[in-house]
């Protein structure tokens, strides 16, 4: 992983996919901030500290698109990784489309597969960052 120190904020109304994606971020080094609806992670506000969020679509306050759009609106560009248990590909193929998703999973999923878009994802963030000039 890029920075072991990142964090990475979950958000899943399922406990067992939340405690399946701690564990497999603990392990690669990362810190782990779970939700289990989109409100509760709003309502923290600790957006700025976050340097991914993954976050299921299929939630019942709000769905993973609205949480991406509001997320997106103050930090443009953050990560965003969305979960799907839907088994749907035609719908998967339509979401996808309509709101340009890059990095899309279905579950279950490959954990490798996972930390690899994480691990995508900061490094594209630490390309993004202005570097930092120091005077003498």
């Amino acid at each position: 992983m890029t920075c072991r120190c990142a964090v990475v904020a979950v958000v899943d109304d399922d406990h067992r996919i939340l405690e399946s994606i701690q564990g497999l971020l603990e392990s690669a080094g990362l810190t782990v901030r779970l939700y289990s609806a989109a409100k509760p992670f709003l309502e923290a506000r600790d957006l700025a500290d976050i340097e991914v969020l993954i976050s299921d679509i299929g939630m019942p306050d709000m769905d993973g698109h609205e949480l991406k759009r509001i997320v997106q609106s103050e930090r443009p560009n953050l990560p965003v990784i969305l979960l799907t248990g839907r088994d749907d590909a035609l719908w998967a193929q339509s979401s996808i489309a309509a709101h340009g998703y890059q990095n899309f999973f279905r579950k279950p999923f490959s954990g490798r597969e996972l930390l690899a878009a994480i691990e995508i994802a900061l490094q594209s963030r630490a390309e993004d960052r202005p570097a930092v000039s120091r005077r003498r």
